[in-house]
């Protein structure tokens, strides 16, 4: 029903007083003439008194019961104008009020129209509590978040990208973000059912009725950001692969929930109730304090779920967003009333910032427990340690975050991140030494953490971790894996360079050489040089330029001691002796650390 706004209405009952009330003090005016007769005063006196009774029994009689018969009417046809249908209400309202200022006994005649009053402002507020929820619900604006307009028409699946850029948008500006989930048009007529309902002492039912209605559209809210219930032990059930996808979806609603629907929410209860006043807030808290502590017990459910290390960046992703949430939601649950909201809140947001701690200590103990039984095939990068770097690389975007979870002691260089980073990167190195053992040769060892060495520096150096970790990080580091390929080639090659020496192949006694010795030298030397080549084809240095730099550091050393063997006793051999000539050596080199096993052809020349 449309209500418009109209002068107040001055009951019959009113007027018939105001007129009583002047005759009477007109009696009295007359009756202080000091000229009067004695038998004129005692005239004015009886007319007094009987005017006095006029005011009860016939103002408290006949215009009680006319007046009070002319608002029942109205209140009992619903259809009459709404205007004058609240005007009616408030009618016996005021009725009530002036007939219980008389403090009546149940002896008094008035008495029963009091009762009928109450009777037929029961009947009135009763129907008006149906108008106040029907124009609610009937005038309910629909809720399309603004996340549709970023879907294709042809999928339902949520784009990551999407989210970010409404996410940022709503951050940036959620005072622009308010909306009308009631037309705007009855929002006035509700304003008016309702402060007649609170005037009339029905405001636990008006309270109720708005609580009902609006807590029932903020369910359907939910529903539509797709936020099933569901309980802790639903959660802790589910794969991850699902609840990964149930996590994305509650980090992008709960901004939304929050930022635009709650704060809208809160704008229309002010508008109904009056903003900053106590039922409004209490409204507001009664119809969103359900749905709110849906999304924030997923919250919670999370936090107490396992410490699994891939679930870190989620449970982060969670405890940011509630974080940039809590102004907002202190602001809304500002009063006593919504104090025990803002307490859940900030008990999840501590629990998830828990989690987040014991995920990472569980994250370093993974890293120390994770043992091989059988050396990785190649000695290439390890997984562990592709997965660890890579773990820490991306654990960079929730920098600040982590500084102020992790902060136990912080010196006045480092930062708390930057010691948990550290003390997780030893945790690897010691790791990988063990992983290293696994491995026969002292050369493969080496060649193993060369490469594993070289891949942490290389991804601390190429990213943000370079600024946690620091340039004297990154130096030891290079050294290291430089030590271990200094090692490789002493333990590969020192005891295949020592045939190449002349030790050994002189005649005892004489300066003469023997041939002989001279030849099976050389024959170790390719025989050597064959076994490792059949090796370590088979070995991997993923790194270009690693494999490049090692391969060019092999041939300087044994292509130079070659040739200048060869060179050196070239008149004792014959060609039918060289198998490879240093060209065929060089480019044989050239097979190696490419992690496919060959071995070498046999050459043209015997």
């Amino acid at each position: 029903m449309a209500i418009e706004e109209s002068e107040p209405v001055i009951p019959e009952l009113e007027r018939e007083e105001n007129l009583i009330a002047a005759a009477r003090h007109i009696v009295q005016a007359l009756g202080s003439n000091k000229n009067l007769t004695s038998d004129a005063k005692r005239i004015l006196a009886d007319l007094g008194t009987q005017l006095s009774s006029i005011t009860k029994s016939y103002v408290r009689v006949s215009a009680i019961e006319s007046r009070l018969n002319a608002i029942e009417e109205k209140i009992m046809r619903w259809e009459v104008e709404a205007t004058e249908y609240l005007n009616a209400a408030d009618e016996a309202r005021q009725l009530i009020e002036r007939l219980e200022s008389l403090h009546l006994n149940k002896e008094d005649q008035e008495y029963k129209f009091l009762l009928k009053a109450y009777s037929v402002l029961q009947t009135a507020m009763a129907r008006l509590e149906e108008e106040f929820r029907n124009l609610i619900i009937q005038n309910r604006q629909p809720f399309e978040p603004e996340y549709v307009s970023f879907r294709s028409s042809e999928e339902d699946a949520i784009d990551e990208s999407s989210i970010v850029s409404l996410g940022d948008s709503i951050s940036r500006a959620s005072e622009e973000h308010i909306i009308d989930l009631v037309h705007p048009d009855v929002v006035s007529d509700i304003r008016c059912i309702a402060n007649l309902m609170f005037a009339s002492n029905y405001d636990q039912e008006c309270c109720h009725a708005y609580t009902i209605v609006r807590r029932d559209a903020l369910d359907e809210c939910l529903v539509i950001l797709e936020m099933e219930r569901l309980s802790i032990e639903d959660v802790l059930k589910m794969e991850w692969n699902v609840l990964n996808s149930k996590i994305k979806r509650w980090i992008w609603a709960v901004k939304i929930f929050v930022r635009v629907y709650l704060a809208s929410e809160k704008w229309l209860s002010d508008q109904i109730f009056g903003e900053g006043e106590t039922v409004s807030i209490t409204c507001f808290v009664g119809a969103s304090k359900a749905s709110i502590l849906q999304l924030l017990n997923f919250g919670e459910a999370m936090s107490i779920g396992p410490h699994q290390p891939e679930k870190l960046f989620r449970v982060l992703d969670m405890y940011e967003v509630l974080a940039d949430l809590m102004l907002d939601i202190d602001a809304l649950y500002s009063d006593d009333v919504g104090s025990s909201v803002r307490i859940e809140c900030h008990e999840v947001l501590k629990r998830l910032g828990d989690c987040v701690r014991a995920t990472f200590l569980e994250f370093e103990n993974a890293i120390a427990s994770n043992a091989s039984s059988t050396p990785f095939v190649g000695g290439g990068i390890h997984p562990l340690t592709r997965y660890v770097m890579n773990y820490m690389r991306t654990l960079t975007d929730y920098s600040n975050t982590l500084n102020l979870l992790l902060k136990e002691q912080e010196q006045e260089d480092v930062s708390s991140m930057a010691l948990h980073f550290r003390s997780v990167a030893s945790i690897l190195e010691c790791n990988l030494d063990e992983k290293s053992k696994l491995y026969k040769e002292a050369s493969f060892q080496h060649l193993f953490l060369m490469n594993n060495i070289h891949y942490m520096a290389q991804k601390v150096k190429g990213s943000e971790l370079r600024n946690i970790y620091g340039d004297e990080w990154i130096r030891k580091r290079n050294w290291k894996f430089q030590q271990h390929a200094m090692n490789y080639e002493r333990t590969t090659w020192s005891s295949i360079l020592s045939l190449l020496k002349d030790d050994g192949i002189q005649i005892p006694g004489t300066n003469s050489i023997s041939k002989n010795l001279l030849k099976e030298k050389l024959r170790g030397f390719y025989l050597a040089f064959e076994d490792v080549y059949r090796i370590q084809t088979a070995w991997i240095i993923p790194d270009l330029q690693l494999r490049d730099d090692l391969r060019i550091s092999i041939s300087l050393k044994v292509i130079q001691a070659y040739r200048t063997f060869v060179g050196r006793h070239n008149s004792h051999i014959s060609d039918k002796h060289i198998k490879y000539n240093a060209d065929d050596l060089e480019n044989y080199l050239l097979d190696f650390f490419e992690g496919s096993q060959k071995s070498l052809p046999n050459p043209h020349r015997r």
